[in-house]
């Protein structure tokens, strides 16, 4: 570059639109979009370590996926290529990639390719990039304002993170409007600006969420005001109003915008929703949809979600539809209003779907003959006796008379099922009555004395398994589903979405950790470990997953955990989610716990715990018959027993589902609810169990069954125990009850 090309270059930068000169070059000027730049977020680690794999950064205008991809550029050390696909052909992505293999043969560096506007690639241009992604030549950063699973190849996108950027909110394109006046070297600083309160809200509310519009209208809104006699740029409500007349709505036809909007107002008209369905056709409208359009997606929602339940709504959307193409717009808005009110209050049904079974039925089953008394009589009824049998309805009370009308292979098939809505509602009970009658028909021409015999399977030849196979089955089966059902149920209560930044409290094997990893793709997951042998195996899992896929395990204590989150260098760390199983349930101190899982918590963020309660564990004296034993004996065992779990200087059993709740709602978390649950599951009880009950304690700060039972029995009392509970669990399954308590709360 020679000094004229270079001056030419700082030209164009000060020339250059506020929204360019303001762009954001580290991460620490970057505003918003804080589910996957903030701290401790994958995206964010990801360009600070400079360990980036491809991504694709989608979202509506504005919102900074250039920008991001500007600060990768500036933090990188791999090489940055930038091309934007409107304009730049397979050449231009030929170049790009000789230039990224010949820097990586004689220097060992990465190239990244960004790709702006990628959906505009076609799919010979797309598929000219993918085997320079797949070999690693390339690192592509595409961005995209239309879906990529909609738009871009899927062999791309399936060797791509995505990340989905959101419109800006308010506070955020304050704090840009903000920054933009203060900054004097690339905004206004350097002049005297006073924006008036109500006008910066009026720019920021018809932005809707575009920085770039915000920033265009700020702009607007400085140059053409001049100064008065105190050198004072006065931005007042009407200079606003004249910068940024009409609030810009993102709506291509062919697009995701387009998709997603009248998806959204099929949806509140199944829902019953006038409210938000004439929201979503003012949408449509503004934006400048063909009303033609909308009106073709009302007849069909009449047909499919209306239905019988009120068949006058398909004669209202019609005549709705005549009525707009005799007035047009602007007064047809009233037609388009009152077909989508009329569709949204009327009652729903969706039983036309029938004919999709039946077409299912017709795709799967044997082509069944027409029954005789069903065939045309005209030409062949002597001969081959067609239509000989047929019922004419007419002629019988009520026009209706009981006769088969299916092929003989679906005799009693039922397709149509009526609800009770609406006007199907009425003629519910009728058909339901009709059939009866069919059925009654079809069984007094059909039925025969047959035997029927039941599904035994070791008479066709099959040798069940033997019994301890049998049982091992079952017990791997029924601990198996008990757990992912547990699982299940804290997952579903976090809500985990795919750019959360989620904790597992206590990660143990990894049941929660992973589906957390995999619910939060483009978050980022943070696990703690109690021992570092339990964080090793969470490592050697984790060594499957590609870098920025694993998560960030830690090691220690609960109350360790602030300290250790803060060490990892990633600022103020903040969760969205935080899970857990069995984290405090042998805390000593659940209110001071509750205190520190709150202080991790980012505002709006969700807590998930299921916690065993120790003390309604199963008691052992309940798995055996004790009859054997003399009626003091009996009473002393249990009573022995049952002091276990009366403790109240044991943390382990001196709480309650209740306690629970009481230490989170004592730190300040909301909607704190608890609901328990009893599970049963079978256990085998085998020696070493046995052992471990009436043997020695290996921790020293617990002492053990037997151990607790000496302080109520004598030793050959205790004997006379062992030996019940020896002959009658040694090598048996039994039901095994246990109470967990699953607690929700948010900040």
């Amino acid at each position: 570059m020679d000094l004229f090309d270079h001056a030419r270059q700082e030209q164009i930068a000060r020339e250059a639109p506020l929204a360019a000169r303001m762009r954001p070059r580290t991460l620490d000027e970057f505003v918003g979009q804080e589910h996957i730049v903030g701290p401790g977020r994958l995206l964010r680690r990801a360009i600070q370590a400079d360990q980036l794999s491809s991504l694709i950064f989608y979202g509506p205008p504005g919102t900074g996926k250039t920008t991001l991809a500007r600060i990768i550029a500036n933090t990188t050390q791999a090489h940055f290529i930038a091309i934007n696909a409107v304009l730049a052909g397979v050449k231009d992505i030929r170049r790009a990639i000789a230039d990224a293999q010949e820097r990586r043969k004689l220097y060992g560096q990465r190239t990244i390719l960004f790709v702006d506007e990628v959906h505009r690639f076609n799919k010979a241009q797309q598929d000219a990039l993918l085997p320079h992604v797949e070999n690693g030549t390339i690192i592509l950063i595409g961005a995209t304002t239309e879906n990529p699973y909609f738009e871009v190849i899927k062999s791309l996108v399936s060797r791509s993170r995505i990340f989905q950027l959101r419109r800006l909110s308010e506070d955020d394109l304050r704090r840009i409007a903000h920054q933009a006046l203060a900054d004097s070297e690339r905004g206004y600083g350097r002049l005297n600006v006073q924006i008036d309160d109500d006008a910066l809200d009026h720019l920021v509310n018809v932005a809707n969420g575009d920085a770039r519009a915000v920033l265009n209208a700020l702009e607007l809104a400085v140059e053409t005001t001049p100064p008065d006699e105190e050198g004072v740029i006065h931005v007042d409500l009407a200079v606003a109003e004249e910068s940024i007349q009409r609030r810009a709505v993102l709506y291509d036809k062919d697009g995701d915008a387009h998709f997603d909007t009248i998806s959204a107002f099929i949806k509140s008209l199944r829902g019953s929703d006038p409210d938000a369905a004439l929201y979503w056709l003012a949408r449509m409208l503004y934006a400048g949809e063909d009303p033609r359009f909308i009106f073709r997606r009302m007849l069909i929602f009449a047909g499919e979600d209306v239905g019988m339940a009120d068949p006058n709504a398909i004669r209202v959307v019609t005549a709705c539809a005549q009525a707009f193409d005799y007035v047009g717009l602007p007064e047809g808005r009233f037609h388009l209003a009152e077909a989508c009110i009329y569709l949204a209050t009327a009652p729903k049904s969706n039983s036309a779907f029938a004919l999709f079974d039946a077409i299912a039925a017709v795709e799967r089953e044997r082509e069944g003959e027409v029954p005789d008394h069903l065939k045309d009589a005209s030409r062949d009824a002597e001969d081959l006796g067609h239509g000989q049998g047929y019922l004419y309805p007419h002629a019988y009370r009520d026009h209706w008379v009981a006769q088969q009308y299916l092929p003989e292979n679906l005799q009693g098939r039922v397709f149509y099922q009526p609800t009770d809505q609406g006007y199907e509602g009425k003629i519910r009970e009728e058909v339901a009555r009709r059939r009866e009658a069919q059925l009654a028909a079809m069984l007094e021409e059909e039925h025969s004395p047959v035997a029927i015999q039941g599904d035994r399977g070791h008479e066709r030849g099959e040798t069940p398994p033997p019994a301890q196979s049998r049982w091992l089955q079952r017990t791997l089966s029924n601990v198996g589903e008990g757990l992912a059902a547990l699982r299940d149920r804290v997952i579903a209560a976090a809500g985990i979405e795919r750019h959360s930044l989620a904790l597992d409290l206590n990660a143990g094997t990894g049941l929660l950790t992973w589906e957390a990893v995999r619910r939060a793709p483009v978050g980022g997951v943070w696990a703690l470990a109690a021992d570092e042998r339990t964080a090793e195996a969470l490592r050697n899992q984790a060594a499957y997953l590609d870098a920025l896929s694993q998560p960030v395990i830690l090691c220690g204590a609960l109350e360790e955990l602030p300290d250790l989150i803060a060490r990892q260098g990633q600022g103020d760390v903040r969760f969205d989610v935080i899970i857990g199983r069995n984290a405090l349930t042998r805390h000593p101190d659940k209110a001071a716990a509750a205190g520190i899982i709150a202080s991790l918590l980012d505002e709006g963020g969700r807590l998930s715990l299921a916690e065993v309660v120790p003390r309604h564990a199963q008691r052992l004296y309940r798995l055996v018959d004790l009859s054997p034993l003399d009626e003091a004996l009996r009473q002393r065992l249990v009573a022995a027993e049952e002091a276990i779990y009366a403790d109240p200087d044991d943390p382990m059993v001196n709480w309650d589902a209740a306690d629970l709740q009481r230490a989170f709602q004592s730190v300040g978390l909301s909607h704190v609810r608890v609901e328990t649950e009893t599970r049963t599951t079978r256990r085998h009880v085998g020696a070493e169990q046995l052992a471990r009950w009436f043997g020695d304690s290996p921790d020293r700060r617990r002492p053990g069954y037997a151990q607790r039972l000496r302080q109520h029995l004598s030793a050959e009392e205790l004997a006379q125990v062992q030996t019940l509970f020896e002959s009658h669990l040694r090598d048996r399954a039994v039901a095994w009850s246990s109470q967990i308590v699953y607690l929700s709360a948010r900040r």
